[in-house]
C-alpha cells in the first residue's frame, strides 16, 4: 500500500516459555491516528518494544518506510515474507538499536514517564535536539559547533512555544504538574523530528479535564507535524474520540481490528477488554 508507514508482520515475542505477543501482523498508514487496546498484560508495550528496537522479536519482521528495520527468522523457520501481491525472498537477521530508530523516523513515550527530573524543561528537548546534530567530540571540544548549537536552541524554544510549554522553559521538569510532564515528554520525542510517533498510555494517571486537554493536544500535534500516530490506552473516551481504527489485543493475539463503532460493538472485545470494571484496571 502506497501510503502505508508501519507494518509488522507475524511478529512474536516470546520470554522463556511465556509468549507475550503472538503473531501480531497490523498495518498504519500516513496520517492515520491507530489505538492498540487490550486487557493489562495483553502484550501491547512489548509490541511498542519490538517496534522500537528495545526488544528483538523471537520471530517476524517490522517494516517502516517501506524498508524492513527489524526481522528475525530463527534457523528452522524460514519464512518467505509478502511484499504487498509480490513474493519476497526470505528475509535475513535485521536488527536495528533504538537510537538508529529513532534516527529513522520513530519516536516514542513511555508508560511511565522518563524525562530528566533535574533538568529544565529547556534542556530536556534540547537533549533530544542533539540526537539529530552533526557535530562530534572533536567539534565540540573546540566549540567549533556553535552555529549548529545556536540553531538548535532555536528550535527548541519554538517547540516549546508550539507545545505552550515556553513560559516554563526554566522549571526543573520534576516540579511540574503531571499533566504538563506528559505534555513535555511528547514534546522531547517532537524534538527527534519523527514521522511516527508512539504514545505508550499518555493518559495514564490523568483526571477527565487532563484527559480532554491530551485529547486535543493529541489531535493539534497530528495536523500540525503530519504525524502518523500508535497509541496505547486505557481510557476509552480518548480512544474512541481520535482513533482513525484500532487493534485489539488479548493474551499476546489479536482478536478484532476496526474502526471505533465496529469495536465498540464487537462481543468479543467487550467481553475481553470493554467490559472489564474500571477497578480491574491499572
Amino acid at each position: 500500500m502506497a501510503d502505508n508507514i508501519l507494518h509488522m508482520e507475524d511478529v512474536t515475542m516470546q520470554f522463556g516459555g511465556v509468549v507475550a505477543v503472538n503473531g501480531l501482523t497490523l498495518d498504519i498508514n500516513q496520517g492515520e491516528i491507530v489505538a492498540l487496546i487490550g486487557p493489562n498484560g495483553a502484550g501491547k508495550t512489548t509490541a511498542f518494544n519490538c517496534v522500537t528496537g528495545i526488544y528483538e522479536p523471537t520471530y517476524g519482521k517490522v517494516d517502516f518506510q517501506g524498508k524492513t528495520i527489524l526481522a528475525n527468522t530463527p534457523q528452522g523457520k524460514m519464512k518467505r515474507f509478502y511484499a504487498g501481491d509480490v513474493p519476497a525472498k526470505p528475509i535475513p537477521h535485521i536488527k536495528n538499536t533504538p537510537d538508529q530508530i529513532t534516527k529513522m523516523g520513530i519516536a516514542r513515550t513511555f508508560q511511565n514517564i522518563r524525562l530528566f527530573g533535574n533538568l529544565t524543561v529547556f534542556d530536556n528537548v534540547l537533549i533530544a535536539k542533539h540526537m539529530r546534530a552533526r557535530q562530534n567530540v572533536f567539534s565540540a571540544t573546540l566549540g567549533l559547533n556553535y552555529k549548529e548549537e545556536r540553531r538548535m536552541r532555536q528550535e527548541t524554544m519554538e517547540l516549546l512555544e508550539m507545545q505552550g510549554l515556553a513560559h516554563l522553559k526554566d522549571e526543573v521538569a520534576s516540579s511540574l504538574p503531571y499533566g504538563l510532564q506528559r505534555r513535555l515528554e511528547i514534546a522531547r520525542a517532537l524534538a527527534t523530528r519523527p514521522s511516527l510517533l508512539l504514545l505508550d498510555e499518555p493518559a495514564a494517571g490523568m483526571n477527565p479535564q487532563e484527559t480532554q486537554e491530551l485529547t486535543d493536544f493529541i489531535k493539534q500535534i497530528k495536523e500540525d507535524y503530519h504525524l502518523s500516530i500508535f497509541m496505547i490506552e486505557h481510557h476509552m473516551d480518548l480512544v474512541m474520540q481520535i482513533s482513525d481504527r484500532i487493534y485489539v489485543l488479548d493474551f499476546g493475539k489479536l482478536i478484532a481490528q476496526g474502526t471505533p463503532e465496529e469495536i465498540q460493538n464487537n462481543e468479543r472485545v467487550i467481553e475481553a477488554y470493554l467490559g472489564v470494571s474500571d477497578d480491574a484496571e491499572d
